[in-house]
């Protein structure tokens, strides 16, 4: 008995049909890889473990069921059929709904790498620089084949061709692309010849992205001499290098638009500056000139300025006369009351001095030693002229001398006698 031949579409209808007959409904539990949501609605993924991955499409009436938003590297429960997509001939699930079931492993090790670098302070926004506005030249860190590459050196060749673009070539997927990224970080800030630097690759599921979660990659950014500027992926990936770049473009080719603005602007702010250097140069010579003509005017009468200096030094002379008049008037005036005042004064403080004197005289009167001699009293005093008014003070045989009213008596004491 010969083998059956089977047809290709009989073949296939024969699997579905025992997929079918198996295993439907079915339930599997895997980590969300290469997520995608078409225009259409429907949205298209694969869902693996370890051992394997089994492709996947959700249709656009079960996808607008889901209470979530799914993205690669979470661990679900999805809920489906098997069947066979005969235009490929591929195993495939149709998913009736999708649920949470925790995280994956590569996004469980994402986040906790994350939160570690969040808690050094390599996600703050305060070290981060700003983008030179003028810079001399820009590096680009991908690979040589990547498409990426293409779109930024035609961003840039587009917006500022004047601007060297230098290349650092890495792998930016597989086993080799961590190291080669560090390497390629490594060079161009020993190299310093850049004042602005991309790392760029484009979109992917998060096992091709990777190699931009590597935590060596993550510091060589941040301590890079230049501002670095992530363009990796699209704009719904998120990887440990945009968190510590200077700037996270949406794109590889947003990332190129970001750090050089175009050269038609640079030309057309030149030129709008040189048009008011224009208008200001004309204004100085029109001011000028107004001078000029003003000056040549005048120069051109000397006689007026003869005049005008004249009319001013006649002026100043007869200001002149009038105050050396008026001084020489307020003098003599000062000079005449000072004669009339001086004997006046003069004759009045001899009366005061005179009143004074006689004053002083009839105080002394009444002081007059004399006048106490004529009432019989003498004045005693011993040879040297000292007055002697104790006869403690005297010594048997010690001449003496006694002053009276009219006259001098010399005297010698015999004995002293005390009271």
């Amino acid at each position: 008995m010969g083998t059956r031949v089977w047809p290709v579409g009989s073949l296939l209808r024969a699997i579905a049909d025992s997929l079918e007959a198996r295993f439907n409904p079915v339930a599997v539990k895997g980590e969300l890889s290469g997520f995608s949501r078409a225009t259409s609605g429907h949205c298209y993924f694969s869902l693996k473990d370890d051992q394997g991955q089994i492709r996947c499409a959700m249709f656009r009436r079960a996808a607008g069921l889901l209470d979530f938003a799914p993205r690669d590297g979470q661990l679900v429960e999805v809920r489906g059929r098997l069947g066979v997509y005969e235009p490929r001939g591929e195993l495939q699930m149709v998913a009736e709904s999708m649920r949470q079931a925790g995280q994956g492993n590569l996004f469980e090790q994402f986040l906790l790498l994350k939160a570690r670098l969040e808690a050094e302070g390599l996600f703050d926004v305060r070290r981060k620089r700003s983008l030179p506005l003028f810079p001399r030249a820009i590096g680009v860190i991908t690979s040589l084949g990547a498409a990426a590459l293409h779109d930024v050196v035609s961003a840039l060749q587009r917006r500022a061709p004047h601007i060297p673009v230098l290349i650092y070539p890495a792998s930016v997927q597989g086993a080799q692309a961590p190291g080669e990224l560090c390497r390629a970080m490594r060079l161009a800030s020993e190299r310093a010849e850049v004042d602005v630097l991309l790392l760029v690759r484009g979109g992917g599921a998060m096992e091709d992205l990777w190699a931009f979660n590597d935590e060596q990659l993550a510091r060589l950014m941040v301590a890079a001499p230049m501002p670095v500027v992530s363009g990796v992926g699209h704009e719904t990936d998120f990887t440990i290098a945009d968190f510590c770049a200077d700037l996270r473009a949406p794109t590889p080719t947003a990332a190129a638009e970001m750090c050089a603005r175009p050269q038609g602007d640079w030309l057309d702010t030149l030129e709008m500056a040189q048009d008011r250097m224009q208008d200001g140069v004309l204004r100085q010579l029109q001011a000028n000139s107004q001078r000029l003509d003003w000056a040549a005017s005048r120069v051109s009468r000397p006689s007026h300025l003869v005049t005008r200096q004249q009319a001013r030094l006649a002026g100043q002379a007869q200001r002149l006369r009038h105050a050396l008049k008026s001084g020489m008037q307020q003098q003599k005036n000062t000079l005449h009351g000072v004669c009339q005042a001086v004997p006046q004064a003069f004759a009045r403080a001899l009366q005061q001095h005179e009143r004074r004197l006689e004053r002083a005289q009839l105080r002394l009167v009444p002081l007059d030693p004399q006048l106490v001699l004529q009432r019989g009293y003498a004045w005693l005093a011993d040879l040297q002229g000292q007055a002697v008014t104790h006869a403690a003070g005297t010594r048997p045989g010690q001449a003496l001398r006694a002053t009276l009213a009219d006259g001098e008596v010399d005297l010698t004491v015999s004995a002293p006698r005390l009271i």
